[in-house]
């Protein structure tokens, strides 16, 4: 059974630090390019960040560069990914969803190629 389980949300001060994690099994997502998405309310849900497979190329959205970093780390059974985010702002508040590729190829920057998402997690920023 396919599972990707994101954790680490909360609420914080804007200029805070926080560090999501997701925890994909079922399936060899080391295989597969790995991403995280943000939903606000009343918005679409929108890219934030991608990974390869390898971990060797990462991409992100122009809203947050230079502020949020994605990894990944491929263990035996179970893939993490991870999302530190710094320097946070109100406007990041939404829920950060975690989400593995279609294919092994296609990077996951839209929602088009994601074929497993996570439950979501909600990140709050306080000004």
């Amino acid at each position: 059974q396919v599972q990707l389980v994101e954790s680490g949300g909360g609420l914080v001060q804007a200029g805070g630090s926080l560090r999501l994690s997701c925890a994909a099994s079922g399936r060899t997502f080391s295989n597969y390019p790995m991403g995280w998405f943000r939903q606000a309310p009343g918005k679409e849900r929108d890219f934030v960040a991608a990974i390869t497979w390898s971990g060797g190329m990462t991409y992100y959205a122009d809203s947050v560069k230079g502020r949020f970093t994605i990894s990944r780390d491929n263990a035996k059974n179970t893939v993490y990914l991870y999302l530190q985010m710094n320097s946070l702002k109100p406007e990041d508040t939404a829920v950060y969803y975690c989400a593995a590729g279609k294919n092994t190829i296609a990077v996951v920057n839209t929602a088009q190629r994601v074929g497993s998402w996570g439950q979501g997690t909600q990140v709050t920023v306080s000004s």
